[in-house]
Parts: C-alpha cells; structure tokens; sequence
C-alpha cells in the first residue's frame, strides 16, 4: 500500500524479517503438536495425553488451538469449519497461580477468568498474524523518493500506517521549525 500524506510517501510493506511474538513476554504458554510445523513454544510434554492431563487441573485456564492447513496456516481457538484440513493441535494456557501474581488478584471470579480467556485469545490472534504473514513495515520517503524513516514489526497493516503518519507528523513539524 502507498499513500501521500502531508507530501511525503507513505509505502505499506510486509515485513519479511519479523520475529515470533512467541519470543515476547506472553501470559499464557502455548504448546502444539504438529508434524509439519513448529508451532507454539518450547515444552517438555511428552504427548497430547499428558498436555490434556495438564489443561484439564482446576488451577490452569485453558483455551484449545487448531490449525487450518490449506495453501497456508491460520490458527484461532475454535475449530474450523472444514474438518479434512483443520485439526486441534494443542493448547494455550496459565496457571492460575500466575494470573494472581501478574495481576494482584486474590480471587479469581468468573468475570476475571472470562478477561484471561480474551487475554489468552488475543495471544492466539496476534501470533496467527505471524502465521499469515500480516506483519507490516513503513518506508517514508519525501517527494525526491529520498528515504527518511522507516520501521516494522506492526502487528496489521492499519498499525503500520498509524505509526507512519505519527513519524511523518513528526517530519512535518521539523521541517516547519526549519523553514
């Protein structure tokens, strides 16, 4: 995507060089079992009977990952409607145990739980950005197609473009002090 925005070009490109946000700081721990990628984070389960076994305890919330293979990947925390493509692959969770001490809860209510799930789901949607390859940079140029900023790692393409027209806002000002 390339637009004009005050004079200067704005151009929208993937970002081929973007890192895992499995490498982030996560809440929840993500653990899948595939034969034909390496999804999720590092484990010790040793099977899908003993990671079952584990989510199932009433101290972990849990929410259950599957897969759509088909000319790519995309995963999401309900199944898929295709049942020859889709599959479950594994699970993402946290103990209870860390919720409280990440948020200073005593209790945790069925409300609270219902958060932690949206938190854990918003997890999943953001790596399943990284599967789909709708990780974005910026490239600004001014109008002699001179390069002045550029950036990525943006989690979708309209957050690329809010932090490009921040730096071109930025751009704009200096220019403005100079004239």
């Amino acid at each position: 995507m390339t637009i004009e925005y005050r004079g200067y070009v704005i151009n929208i490109e993937p970002d081929e060089y973007s890192e895992s946000p499995r490498e982030w700081d996560n809440l929840g721990t993500m653990v899948c079992f595939s034969k034909r990628y390496n999804l999720g984070d590092d484990h010790d389960f040793d099977g899908v009977d003993e990671l079952e076994d584990y989510v199932n305890r009433d101290d972990i919330i849990s929410l259950p990952l599957y897969l759509f293979d088909h000319s790519g990947i995309t995963m999401n925390t309900h199944p898929f409607s295709c049942p020859w493509d889709s599959r479950q692959v594994g699970y993402i969770f946290v103990s209870k145990e860390t919720v409280r001490e990440e948020y200073g809860w005593k209790n945790i209510t069925k409300s609270r739980r219902q958060r932690v799930e949206e938190y854990l789901k918003g997890e999943v949607d953001t790596y399943n950005m990284y599967l789909t390859g709708q990780v974005y940079g910026y490239v600004i140029e001014d109008q002699h197609g001179n390069h002045l900023d550029f950036c990525g790692g943006f989690y979708g393409e309209e957050q690329a473009l809010i932090r490009a027209k921040d730096s071109v806002d930025c751009l704009a000002k200096k220019d403005e002090a100079v004239r």
